[in-house]
């Protein structure tokens, strides 16, 4: 049976220590976001924080959804050991290079700022857990580097903050409002 919470348990946060993949799923009034993550994109800074970090990439419907009070769950689930699911609901505040904060929470990462887009912490307001029992096994093999090599590249050419602020919204579809007024 699930169970929720008012905030992360200490099992819950070594749960979330332990993955590998977690999904970000976001909404805010648009087509609902989900994406997954991977790398070691996200800390536990308390019981009722995360931060996570921002790679460019090609969607930025996050941050689309952060800035105008979307609502955000994060899911943590197990394919190693005893089933688990860990759905963590909340808020997103954007943390951009020009914040003063920046600097100190990239430092829970070890990486440059040459290469982040931005972070984000997450205000929990609830904690769920539930059985994942139907989630298969599944072994980690290693991670994929092409992202963090296209940034680095990207960067390195002088080319990355260019196409961040080139793809500073996420993509539009054309007439999308018009086919969800005909089904809904």
């Amino acid at each position: 049976m699930g169970k929720q919470y008012a905030s992360l348990r200490a099992k819950d946060i070594d749960f979330i220590k332990q993955q590998k993949l977690f999904y970000l799923a976001s909404c805010s009034d648009k087509e609902v976001n989900l994406s997954p993550k991977g790398y070691d994109s996200i800390r536990v800074l308390d019981k009722l924080t995360l931060l996570y970090l921002d790679y460019p990439g090609s969607g930025n419907r996050t941050y689309r959804d952060a800035v105008n009070g979307g609502e955000f769950a994060l899911v943590f689930n197990a394919f190693e050991g005893a089933a688990n699911i860990l759905r963590i609901f909340c808020k997103a505040e954007p943390i951009e290079k020009s914040d003063e904060r920046f600097e100190g929470y990239l430092s829970h990462f070890g990486v440059g700022s040459s290469v982040v887009r931005r972070l984000f912490l997450f205000d929990i307001y609830a904690v769920e857990t539930s059985c994942g029992m139907s989630v298969p096994y599944m072994k980690y093999q290693k991670e994929r580097k092409s992202l963090k090599k296209w940034v680095k590249n990207m960067a390195e050419e002088g080319r990355l903050q260019e196409y961040i602020r080139k793809h500073h919204e996420p993509p539009q579809l054309e007439g999308l409002d018009e086919v969800k007024d005909t089904l809904f």
